[in-house]
């Protein structure tokens, strides 16, 4: 099977072509044509040798993921189900802001992290997603944009689908190279955010890299007990590893972190978790925000939304202790709103699908 032609990085382009007998200057050119053209085929790159192109032809693909689904909500949040190679689905979001157009991109087909309130863990992790089809969710949806014909571009990139994005690190960091190359789609490092679930080695290695990436840290409870709960990474990464790991990352970069909240009704959202939070967080206040996320009831999942009131408790109590905060605004809310929830749909129906066919015995 080849592979995509967006996993290489402007200077791995480069080096291949090199070794491959063509000329340095071929590498701006068919960078030029995947990233600002956006061909669709290596046929459609006009100012290419032929032999070029035919080598390009034989060694990768431009395509990999096919559309199966596409859902568009009222306030213009777009969530794709995608389909690679392998038969395998996978979710990419396309959400609108006041400050510009931001896409959530999936980095494994499934997820081995487990936290109980999420659709994404309902299935396991299958395998991670090469750096190509990474930044191809990317592609598709700027293509999207293209053919609606209203010169809107990608400006913003979060790392928060479906998987733990340290947890296929080398992949990564070669798809926020890409992205991020000044020759191509040019999306800037502080309009990209990678979260993650708390893996504290990589957050160490993530501070070493010396990008301007934003990261966020997914939290969801401020003592050992509540988190390793709903969390199970908190197992191998209880805070007394990961605070340090937080502290480094601050102190080597010295840029924000956001710490993702979500609520969970009667669970992680009294006066007193908050308290606590603020206790955790009061030593790094000055680069710490808190984003709660009112919670997105998943089928089968025992947890519910927290109340309004429970909400507007948690953030005041925050902000009377001097950490900021705020509360996640919604998108997709008529549609399969929380991360995971359409792909799991679909594998379900696909099973019950599949399942009806079998011959009776």
């Amino acid at each position: 099977m080849k592979r995509s032609i967006y996993g290489l990085t402007f200077d791995q382009l480069t080096d291949w072509l090199i070794d491959h007998g063509e000329k340095k200057f071929r590498s701006k050119q068919v960078w030029d044509w995947l990233y600002q053209k956006r061909v669709t085929d290596f046929s459609q790159m006009k100012n290419v040798n032929q032999s070029c192109i035919d080598l390009l032809d034989e060694h990768f693909t431009i395509e990999t993921l096919s559309e199966e689904i596409k859902q568009e909500s009222k306030d213009g949040t777009v969530k794709f189900l995608f389909k690679l190679d392998d038969g395998n689905v996978i979710e990419t979001v396309l959400m609108r802001f006041n400050y510009g157009l931001s896409v959530c991109v999936t980095t494994q087909v499934g997820c081995n992290i487990g936290c109980s309130f999420c659709a994404s863990g309902i299935l396991r992790k299958n395998r991670d997603l090469s750096s190509g089809e990474i930044v191809e969710q990317i592609m598709q949806v700027q293509q999207h944009l293209d053919q609606q014909g209203n010169d809107e571009r990608v400006s913003h990139i979060v790392v928060m689908g479906i998987g733990e994005p340290f947890d296929n690190y080398e992949n990564l960091i070669d798809f926020l190279k890409v992205v991020n190359d000044q020759k191509g789609l040019s999306i800037g490092a502080r309009h990209i955010t990678v979260s993650t679930s708390g893996i504290a080695p990589k957050m160490y290695e993530f501070a070493d890299e010396g990008i301007q990436i934003n990261l966020a840290l997914s939290i969801h409870a401020p003592n050992n007990e509540l988190r390793t709960q709903i969390m199970k990474i908190n197992r191998a990464y209880p805070l007394e590893k990961l605070m340090p790991a937080i502290d480094y990352y601050l102190e080597k970069t010295n840029r924000r972190i956001t710490f993702e909240y979500i609520l969970l009704k009667d669970v992680n959202d009294h006066k007193k978790e908050a308290e606590e939070l603020a206790d955790l967080l009061k030593d790094k206040r000055h680069l710490s925000y808190v984003n709660l996320i009112p919670y997105n009831p998943v089928a089968d999942n025992p947890y519910e939304r927290s109340e309004k009131e429970a909400i507007l408790t948690f953030y005041q109590t925050l902000m009377d202790r001097g950490i900021k905060c705020g509360v996640r605004t919604e998108h997709g809310t008529d549609i399969d709103a929380a991360c995971g929830q359409l792909r799991s749909k679909q594998i379900e129906k696909e099973k019950a699908r599949k399942k009806k066919k079998m011959p009776m015995n």
